[in-house]
This record gives C-alpha cells, sequence and structure tokens, in this order.
C-alpha cells in the first residue's frame, strides 16, 4: 500500500509539473489583429524589414483552431519590406498589411483541383503600372494607349516568374497613384523579387489547389516584430 501511495504522489506531482509548464505559442493566425473573416489565411513572414526571405504558410480555420495545411521558404522584394500604407512605387519593397486575393492567373493551365478564377495568360496580357492611365493596377488585354509599354509587365514575358500566380489585392480596389502596381504572389525566379512574394513552383502548385474563394481567403504579409509586425495585420 505504502508504495502505491509513493507512486500516485510521484505521478500527481508530475502531472502538476506539466501542468505548470507555460504552453507554447498559438498558431500565427491566432495572434494577428485580423485574418479578413475567413477560414483560409496564407501568412508570408519575414525576419525584418530589410530580409528579402522568410516564410509562407497556408492555415485552415478548423472548429479547434487555425491548422498549418503547408509551407515553404519565401522571397521578397530586393529591398526588403515596407508599411503597404505609405510604400512607395518603384522601391523593390514588398508592401506590409492584410490583403485579398482577387483572382488567380498564369502562362501554364490551373493546376489540378483549382477552384480560383484563372485567367491564362496570352500574347496580349499586360499589367499596367502606369500612374497616368485609367488602367493603372489592372490586368489588360490588350494594353491601352493610355498604358505606357515602358510603364507595363508583359505578364507572357515571365514565363517562370508568372508560369502560376495569385493577384494579391494591394492598392488594388481603390488605386492610389504612386503607391505600387502589379503585386502577385508567384513562382520564385532567380532571386529576390520587385516587391511580390514569390514561393517554389511546387509550393504554388499546392497552394492553388488549397484555395477555396468560397472560403475567403487572405494573405498576411509582414515581419517578426516592430512597427510592420505581421500580428498587427
Amino acid at each position: 500500500m505504502r508504495r502505491f501511495l509513493v507512486t500516485a504522489s510521484v505521478l500527481l506531482a508530475l502531472a502538476g509539473s506539466l501542468a505548470a509548464r507555460p504552453a507554447g505559442p498559438s498558431p500565427l493566425p491566432e495572434r494577428l489583429a485580423d485574418t479578413g473573416g475567413g477560414t483560409q489565411l496564407i501568412t508570408a513572414e519575414a525576419p525584418g524589414t530589410d530580409s528579402d526571405r522568410g516564410t509562407v504558410t497556408w492555415w485552415d480555420r478548423r472548429a479547434d483552431g487555425w491548422v498549418a495545411a503547408g509551407s515553404a521558404p519565401a522571397r521578397f522584394g530586393a529591398n526588403g519590406l515596407a508599411e503597404g500604407a505609405t510604400r512607395t512605387q518603384g522601391t523593390n519593397t514588398t508592401p506590409t498589411g492584410l490583403y485579398g486575393l482577387p483572382y488567380a492567373f498564369g502562362i501554364k493551365a490551373a493546376p489540378p483541383g483549382t477552384r480560383y478564377p484563372y485567367r491564362e495568360v496570352g500574347e496580349n496580357a499586360w499589367w499596367c503600372q502606369d500612374n497616368a492611365s485609367r488602367a493603372y493596377n489592372r490586368w489588360v488585354e490588350p494594353r491601352p494607349a493610355d498604358c505606357r509599354a515602358d510603364e507595363a509587365e508583359h505578364l507572357v514575358t515571365y514565363t517562370v516568374q508568372y508560369a502560376r500566380a495569385l493577384v494579391i489585392g494591394f492598392n488594388y480596389d481603390r488605386p492610389v497613384r504612386g503607391r505600387g502596381a502589379g503585386i502577385f504572389l508567384h513562382v520564385d525566379g532567380k532571386g529576390a523579387t520587385a516587391g511580390c512574394v514569390s514561393v517554389p513552383a511546387a509550393a504554388m502548385d499546392r497552394i492553388l489547389a488549397w484555395a477555396d474563394p468560397a472560403r475567403r481567403p487572405h494573405i498576411a504579409v509582414g515581419t517578426e516584430s516592430g512597427p510592420t509586425a505581421i500580428t498587427r495585420y
């Protein structure tokens, strides 16, 4: 009996010790100020604003909370990240913030399982970045006369990066001239981006097969801490 009591006391002490241990950090989406109100979320997090590398993770919200569905290394702008609300076009920075994902596009056909609206890139497809154009920060096909070719991206020429992509809704709904245009989640190129977020091709395919517009996915972009901390958005 005495041995039983000692064993029980030890087990109770161990249980108390385990219960007293601090819990690990909650999943990243649960620490964000806003997740967009849907049940899917992509996070793109960099160590700091001077970083051009980080991590993209895609999440599902379930009854018991947010669960990671996948993760991949990410590339950001060559000059790091900048606050999306005050970013300046042409700075090669990735805008931080929380954004919708209007639609997907690509030079290649949509991967199997894609539910997102998907536009295939043809020879006449451009993304207008001309601040003087009425089509600023919009897909145009063909390119209108008021959108200069040297102020637009001819999408079909980016055979690697735009093989498959998702439009990030930065400066999209009500475009502010000079803030920036053509910010996407796309396939990795040779290095850092001009302001987009990029991931390996296999990860891009997985994201497109996972994303469900009925679940209102958003993307949160930010840093681990500081004024542009991803948890602020």
